[in-house]
């Protein structure tokens, strides 16, 4: 593909952050692959966030809370998580440019992640860039049944309490459209875009409840 990149010092997270303010984000061929390229889609997938639906079973899986959920203590290994291979996810598309790139927006206060925990193990978990009033997610993981699942519904929770009016997923899923993500075209996506970064930069942390990266 055209405009590939290998060296981290040509993008900044400074650059990371304007091309999502543009519509766009990076991504690598695979988890190997020392390049990565922008992408710009002409459908772009979005959950809106007054249509987010959370099934019956899952609900009641919640009830029991079989996860202790915290935000931003494990920043770094959730990206890591999301970068290996399983046997569902046999390649990624999250290389160590990729990795070192976002790992610095994280310092900066623009990632954030989501974790399920089971003691003191990472079970599942996801990761995203907050800017404006939009959060762009950008990969999920799950070592037990419903982990990742349970982050998106606390992540979404977070983000309306927060006023957040934009969960940009860039792709659709069924898995993300059994939530109510949907499909809607680039001109579309762009004037929610537009309309979330007139926005200053939402709170997304608890200051007194923060951790580590």
């Amino acid at each position: 593909m055209a405009g590939m990149i290998s060296d981290r010092h040509a993008i900044t997270p400074e650059i990371l952050l304007r091309a999502y303010a543009a519509g766009m984000f990076p991504m690598a061929e695979s988890a190997d692959d020392p390049e990565v390229f922008w992408v710009q889609p002409k459908i772009r997938g979005i959950i809106p966030l007054d249509g987010f639906h959370v099934s019956r079973s899952l609900a009641k899986t919640m009830r029991r809370k079989p996860f202790d959920v915290r935000f931003n203590t494990a920043f770094g290994r959730v990206m890591e998580l999301c970068a290996e291979a399983t046997g569902e996810r046999p390649t990624t598309w999250i290389n160590p440019l990729i990795q070192h790139l976002y790992k610095e927006l994280h310092r900066m206060g623009y990632t954030h992640s989501v974790e399920a925990w089971q003691g003191d193990e990472l079970v599942g978990g996801l990761y995203g860039v907050s800017l404006g009033s939009a959060f762009f997610g950008e990969s999920m993981f799950s070592r037990r049944t419903d982990a990742s699942k349970i982050c998106l519904v606390h992540l979404v929770e977070r983000l309306k309490a927060r006023g957040f009016t934009l969960l940009d997923t860039q792709f659709t899923t069924d898995h993300l459209k059994s939530f109510g993500a949907i499909d809607i075209p680039r001109r579309d996506y762009e004037k929610l875009l537009e309309m979330a970064m007139r926005s200053d930069d939402l709170e997304f942390d608890d200051p007194a409840t923060a951790g580590g990266r």
